[in-house]
C-alpha cells in the first residue's frame, strides 16, 4: 500500500478506523458506495457473479458484511470474512480516501444522480427502527421525536446544507467529496465506478462489465437468471433475505426497495431549487465528473 494513511470518517453508527487491521486476500472485492446509491444492488450482482447462482448459501448482509457498522463486534467481522472460502465482497460506506487501498483488491465506487440519492435517503429515515440501531451501536438516538418536515423543504435543507463532509458523509458536501476522490481515481487499474443509472439502462451490459473487470468467467447459458435475479423487482421480491437488516434495524425489509427509479426530486423541485443545486455541486467537483454524474 502506497500513499498517505486513510483518512478517519466517523458516524454515531460507523467507525472507518475497523478497516485498518483488516487482512486483506487476493481477490477481495470492496463496494465503497454513499447511502443510498446502489449498495445492495452491487453486492447483489457480486454475489451473483461469485456464486453463479440466483440460489445464494446465506442472506446477503452475511456474505457482505458492512465493515464500518460498530453494532457488530469487529472481530466478529474479521472471522466472519476470514471463514468465508468463495471470493469476498465486502460493503463500506467509507469514501477511498479513508480505507487501505491493497493492490490485491479491486475496488468498486457506486456513483447515484445526489438528488436521487437524497430522495431515497430521506425515505429510508422513516424506515429505520432507531431504538433497536442505539441498542446496537451503544450510542444514545440522535433524532427526536418532532415531526420531520416534508420531503421538498428537507431537499431545500439539503441542498444548502454545509456541514463538514467528513463528519456529514451524506450530505451534499460528503456524497461529493467520497465521488471527487473516486473520480480521481478511476484510471486506477483496480478501480472501478460504477454509475445507478446505467445499472437501471442495460444492466446486463453493466453486470458483463463487472465480470470483465473482476476476471469473472460466466458460461453464456447462465446470464438469464443472474440478470432476471438482479432486476429491481425480483430483488425487492427477496427483500427478506436480501435487505441489509440482519440485525432488524429496518421497519420494514419490503421498504428498503421503494421505487428504484431516477428523477424523483426533479419532481419536486422548482427550476431556481434545482439551479442552486447546480451552482453547489459546480463549485464542489470538476466538470467532467458532473457530465458523467448528471447525464
Amino acid at each position: 500500500m502506497n500513499g498517505p494513511p486513510p483518512l478517519r470518517y466517523r458516524s454515531p453508527d460507523e467507525d472507518s478506523a475497523r478497516w485498518l487491521e483488516f487482512p486483506f486476500h487476493d481477490g477481495d472485492i470492496v463496494i465503497s458506495t454513499r447511502s443510498k446509491s446502489g449498495t445492495t444492488w452491487v453486492q447483489m450482482i457480486c454475489a451473483l457473479l461469485v456464486f453463479q447462482s440466483p440460489d445464494l448459501p446465506a442472506p446477503l448482509g452475511e456474505l457482505s458484511p458492512w465493515l464500518d457498522w460498530i453494532g457488530a463486534p469487529v472481530d466478529d467481522v474479521y472471522a466472519r470474512l476470514a471463514a468465508q472460502r468463495h471470493r469476498r465482497f465486502v460493503k463500506t460506506h467509507t469514501p477511498l480516501d479513508g480505507i487501505p487501498l491493497d493492490p490485491r483488491a479491486t475496488y468498486i465506487v457506486v456513483a447515484r444522480h445526489p438528488l436521487d440519492l437524497a430522495v431515497s435517503l430521506y425515505h429510508q429515515g422513516d424506515n429505520l427502527d432507531r431504538e433497536r440501531i442505539s441498542e446496537l451501536t451503544g450510542k444514545p438516538r440522535t433524532d427526536t421525536d418532532a415531526p420531520r418536515p416534508p420531503l421538498r423543504d428537507w431537499m431545500v435543507f439539503w441542498i444548502g446544507w454545509d456541514p463538514d463532509p467528513h463528519d456529514q458523509m451524506d450530505s451534499l458536501p460528503g456524497v461529493m467529496a467520497h465521488l471527487c476522490d473516486a473520480w480521481a481515481r478511476r484510471a486506477e487499474p483496480n478501480v472501478l465506478l460504477v454509475h445507478y443509472d446505467d445499472l437501471r439502462g442495460d444492466l446486463e451490459g453493466e453486470m458483463r462489465r463487472l465480470a470483465r473487470h473482476l476476471a469473472i468467467e460466466v458460461p453464456e447459458a447462465r446470464w438469464p437468471g443472474l440478470v432476471e435475479a438482479a432486476g429491481f423487482e425480483r430483488m425487492r421480491a427477496r427483500a427478506e433475505q436480501l435487505a441489509p437488516d440482519a440485525a432488524g434495524l429496518l421497519k420494514d425489509p419490503a421498504r428498503f426497495f421503494r421505487r428504484g427509479t431516477s428523477g424523483a426530486a426533479r419532481e419536486l423541485l422548482s427550476d431556481a431549487e434545482i439551479g442552486r443545486y447546480r451552482a453547489r455541486v459546480e463549485a464542489m467537483a470538476p466538470s467532467d465528473l458532473l457530465d458523467w454524474l448528471h447525464r
